[in-house]
């Protein structure tokens, strides 16, 4: 699969390594990527346990490949010894998160270790300093993934969280992944006494070409999944501009009474191609085979979503703004996956 498909995740939620229990329990929500975490959420004086709780967490993880750890900053002995732990640990995530990167040599270090380990895992950064955003296009392409990281960097810049104030960085950030192919993540959005907010910021950041949003919160995924994952009406609608242009012999076609044509048939083909790589990747095949909860096991565990922000101290403790937390959890996994060819689209 060429980078320009690569299987992009559209949701991912930050649970913090404080329990093993917290982990493990979060595993019922619908993401494409649960990250498991090591930085913010975690106070210094438990970051040693905080590690073996990630080590048996990965040992129970239904899908190693789709889970993520956040790791502490290079260049401090947190790192190191969260390197260490995934090095030696005998199930490695599929993804590495990386914080407070300035430049892509971080990223090449980064890999460079851990494939003296016998670990290649994609690399996510997150972009949260001046010095990051100076050199995204070059992160981007070192990069598997890049993520908004609003706190920090609105902090450093003395501005508030807002979307004015983050707009130039989200714009640099879809430019950049879009030229390699890289996956595109928004920031978690604090406002969780805000539904609303979550709404907007989703449909502006599908507008600027992001793939996916960051949630602290479980009740945040059915409104995150609904908005970004594919969907199967974009992808039959997609296939018929491709064949609309096809049979125009690769020229301007009407379809539906508009004009369509090769830039048109082009992203045509993008949407189905990474339609198709989601749903191989990240689509369920079970409840059971996902670790999906039921439905009745979603109202009984429901105090779940009230406690994963409240043990997070709401996933990035540098924000210190307090928070009202949703009680809502997300809704299970579908057990149906989205039609992978033309004939199921139908």
């Amino acid at each position: 699969m060429t980078d320009a498909t690569r299987a992009l995740p559209r949701s991912i939620l930050y649970t913090p390594a404080l329990s093993l229990d917290l982990v493990v329990k979060a595993w019922s929500y619908d993401a494409d990527v649960h990250l498991i975490d090591l930085e913010d959420a975690v106070p210094p004086p438990g970051k040693a346990a905080a590690r073996e709780v990630c080590r048996v967490a990965l040992e129970k993880a239904p899908a190693p490949a789709n889970t993520a750890v956040r790791i502490n900053p290079l260049g401090t002995l947190d790192a190191v010894r969260d390197l260490l732990m995934l090095a030696e640990s005998p199930v490695r995530p599929g993804i590495v998160v990386m914080t407070m990167v300035d430049s892509p040599v971080e990223v090449r270090l980064l890999r460079d270790v851990l494939a003296t380990a016998g670990a290649h895992p994609e690399i996510y950064v997150t972009l949260e300093t001046p010095a990051g955003v100076r050199a995204v296009d070059a992160v981007a392409e070192a990069a598997d993934g890049l993520i908004l990281g609003s706190a920090d960097l609105a902090a450093t810049l003395g501005v508030e969280i807002t979307w004015a104030g983050l707009l130039a960085t989200r714009q640099a950030m879809a430019l950049a992944c879009a030229r390699y192919g890289t996956a595109c993540v928004d920031t978690a959005n604090f406002r969780l006494d805000a539904p609303e907010v979550l709404a907007e910021e989703i449909e502006r950041v599908r507008e600027l070409g992001f793939h996916g949003k960051v949630a602290v919160h479980p009740g945040e995924l059915a409104t995150i999944n609904r908005a970004l994952r594919p969907d199967a009406a974009e992808l039959r609608h997609a296939r018929r501009v491709t064949e609309a242009v096809r049979a125009a012999d690769g020229g301007v076609a009407l379809l539906d009474g508009a004009m369509v044509g090769p830039p048109f048939a082009r992203r045509a083909r993008m949407t189905v191609e990474r339609g198709d790589a989601w749903n191989a990747r990240f689509a369920p095949t079970g409840a059971a085979a996902s670790g999906a909860g039921t439905a009745d096991s979603k109202a009984t565990d429901s105090h779940v979503a009230d406690s994963h922000v409240a043990d997070s101290h709401v996933a990035d403790s540098r924000a210190a703004e307090p928070i009202a937390a949703d009680s809502t959890a997300a809704e299970p996994r579908s057990a149906e996956p989205l039609p992978s060819d033309p004939e199921a689209a139908r």
